[in-house]
């Protein structure tokens, strides 16, 4: 099957517009990092109580909210549900923070009243302390960063430097991306969701690399002919394998990210992948690619 016959696109040319949304996209996420005072890691890294409930019907973060405050957690951070009549309870982790939070909202829940009738069916508590938080948010990190090592080195033998080069930048910048649309949203980080950037990773890795490869094939068979033209061959030559990839695991990645609405580290999980396929593919011909035509001008002009 092929979506994409003999196509003929002038990918190259267009690098300095692909550098400029790539830097506008960044920058905005970079901001919003900033006013945020940083990414907005889940318990999973910060430390603290999550309690997930279903109720008997739909109930409002309003009405949920005021009834924290009767129980003493007035602080807890809400998501709420109303078509899966579920919400979402978060304690971050404090002074006062104490281990039977969890088990004293639950109880409180249950307990009804003249203006609380929304009776949970279903509870599940997670708790993390801060320290195994703080453990875990640099394992990440480290899981992150180790990962683009071992790519770079592994690019650097499979290929050429250059080529781990525009592979890694491409990497970066979507990961930044990804980062920057999840601080927008004011989604939470957390341990789904560093996995999803790890195959995020993977992804993006996987389309460059088939770009890299048709280059290097290109390169031997196709002489006399400027280095831009046979990027640009070798991209529209992956084009519509890459689309077809692309849109197969866009769509079930969507589908995934709609039913699974109830579930809040599914859904962001999705959503980092969503995000992730498109910047993958975006990033392999309008980063990678380019990285490797201005690498081959700049060796021009020092050999001239």
């Amino acid at each position: 099957m092929e979506l994409l016959r003999n196509a003929n696109f002038d990918f190259i040319s267009k690098y300095r517009k692909g550098f400029m949304l790539s830097s506008i996209l960044i920058v905005i996420g970079l901001i919003f990092l900033g006013m945020n005072a940083g990414p907005n890691f889940g318990i999973d890294f910060r430390g603290g109580v999550k309690i997930q409930a279903k109720f008997n019907r739909a109930v409002t973060e309003n009405e949920l909210k005021e009834k924290l405050e009767s129980l003493g957690f007035g602080r807890a951070t809400i998501q709420v549900n109303a078509i899966q009549r579920e919400a979402s309870i978060s304690l971050g982790y404090s002074a006062d923070f104490e281990a039977q939070a969890g088990r004293d909202i639950s109880e409180g829940l249950i307990e009804g009243s003249a203006d609380w009738n929304a009776l949970p069916q279903g509870v599940s508590v997670s708790a993390v302390g801060p320290s195994v938080g703080k453990d875990l948010k640099w394992a990440a990190l480290w899981s992150v960063l180790s990962s683009i090592v071992i790519l770079l080195a592994y690019i650097s033998w499979r290929f050429e430097f250059r080529f781990a080069i525009g592979a890694i930048a491409a990497l970066i910048h979507d990961v930044l991306i990804t980062l920057g649309v999840f601080s927008v949203l004011s989604k939470e980080i957390n341990l789904p969701t560093i996995a999803a950037f790890l195959t995020i990773i993977g992804y993006s890795l996987n389309d460059t690399i088939v770009v890299f490869d048709r280059i290097r094939e290109n390169t031997l068979t196709l002489k006399g002919i400027e280095y831009s033209e046979t990027l640009n061959r070798s991209i529209n030559q992956s084009l519509s394998r890459t689309v077809i990839t692309s849109l197969t695991t866009f769509f079930v990645v969507l589908v995934i990210f709609f039913l699974s609405s109830s579930g809040e580290e599914i859904n962001t999980f999705a959503l980092a992948l969503i995000v992730g396929v498109i910047i993958g593919t975006y990033s392999s011909i309008f980063v990678a690619s380019p990285i490797l035509h201005l690498w081959n001008l700049k060796t021009r002009q020092s050999a001239a």
